[in-house]
């Protein structure tokens, strides 16, 4: 890879930004947890002030938690724009400098116009820039940090865009996309930083096909992501106490849900904040979130147990898939004391924070497996290639 690699400081910047993501995520969860989603009701601006003008005095109630999300978003945005600029003038030269600098001041400034069909033009041009990139990275042996960098970049500003469509269309269905969108997002941050460290470009020289296990941990993280989809549904639809007991649920393995059995439900419901009425297709979407929960536990422990047997525990993928199994034993912890705490705003806020913990883990695990096995194969290879004898030559020299 590139010299941006060498770089201490760009692997302190990038680790910060994931950090500051993370936050981002949690200020989020609060958002949710306190029903604070539209304590603003306008956008971009908070209550006609320019957001980082508006006065402290007024931070109270569900303001504080909503504004809070709005300086938190507006500062990983920041930091994501000045990661993009360095990972780009650093792996560029000359024209394609300057075309990729003067892009994202552009950018910048269009932003600076602060009018929602600006806005709307950037998001709509943000999938096209992520693609584009993802084309680069796919045509390039060397796989430079600047295009994943250009993919955070426009990730960023879509991201963005849908948090304030979601408050000025007032639509719960693009508040799923926005959380959904924040995990991957979160994701991409994490792998930048995994990227630019020298423990990842010392540990092979490039991937080979993706090796059974590293097939069985993307396809338990790609489960990861659903469940977060599911969890961010639930949270939109108001629906995190649809069933208010576990790990029964309406004291029953399954519970009923005809038309009489969810009119007895919502006379005895009661949330922290109110009580609103519950449908049977909620409490369906709540049952499969815990199914899906327990398929979670046992392919991450398949996933540790597996990786244990055939890598042994000193290998840097039999770590990771323990770490995630700690982080999934946590995750499952948190959500039943959310239900247990009648959704205490605290508790539900560490579950969804772990739960970002436990998708990213699951994509550096997947990652760094891939990486592994690309190197075993290559040393296989350059091993058949070098010091496989045929009538007492290499067998190189044979081709």
């Amino acid at each position: 890879m590139s010299g941006s690699l060498s770089s201490p400081w760009l692997r302190r910047f990038a680790f910060g930004t994931a950090l500051v993501t993370l936050a981002l995520i949690a200020v989020g969860g609060l958002v949710t947890s306190h029903e604070a989603g539209m304590a603003v009701p306008d956008w971009p601006n908070t209550y006609g002030y320019n957001m980082f003008l508006f006065p402290i005095s007024k931070w109270m109630g569900g303001i504080l938690y909503e504004h809070s999300h709005r300086l938190v978003a507006s500062l990983v945005g920041l930091l994501t724009t000045v990661m993009a600029g360095w990972l780009w003038v650093r792996e560029t030269r000359k024209g394609a400098r300057w075309i990729g600098v003067v892009a994202i001041v552009a950018v910048i400034l269009l932003m600076g116009v602060r009018k929602l069909p600006v806005f709307i033009a950037l998001a709509g041009l943000a999938p096209v820039a992520i693609g584009f990139s993802l084309y680069r990275l796919r045509r390039q042996e060397d796989t430079g940090l600047r295009w994943w960098g250009m993919i955070a970049f426009a990730a960023v500003i879509l991201q963005g865009v849908l948090g304030g469509l979601r408050v000025v269309l007032f639509k719960d269905e693009i508040g799923i996309f926005h959380a959904a969108l924040a995990q991957l997002f979160f994701v991409l941050i994490c792998l930048i930083a995994l990227f630019a460290t020298d423990w990842w470009r010392n540990l092979a020289p490039a991937p080979a096909a993706p090796s059974p296990l590293s097939r069985v941990f993307l396809a338990t993280t790609l489960l990861i992501f659903v469940q977060l989809v599911l969890g961010a549904t639930m949270r939109h639809q108001h629906a995190g106490l649809a069933i208010p007991d576990f790990p029964l649920a309406y004291g029953k393995l399954w519970p009923a849900m005809d038309n009489q059995a969810i009119l007895a439900y919502n006379q005895q419901r009661v949330e922290i904040v109110a009580a609103n009425p519950i449908t049977a297709f909620q409490i369906s979407l709540q049952m499969v979130h815990r199914l899906l929960a327990l398929a979670i536990v046992v392919g991450v422990g398949f996933c540790a147990w597996t990786s244990r047997r055939s890598l042994g525990w000193r290998n840097p993928v039999s770590k990771l898939a323990l770490l995630w199994m700690g982080l999934v034993l946590a995750q499952g912890v948190l959500g039943a004391a959310t239900i247990w705490s009648n959704k205490a705003a605290d508790v539900a806020t560490g579950h969804v924070v772990i739960g970002a913990l436990c998708l990213a883990t699951g994509a550096m695990v997947t990652t760094v497996s891939r990486r592994l096995a690309g190197s075993r194969v290559a040393s296989v290879q350059v091993a058949a290639r070098t010091t496989v004898p045929l009538h007492g030559q290499p067998v190189e020299n044979y081709h």
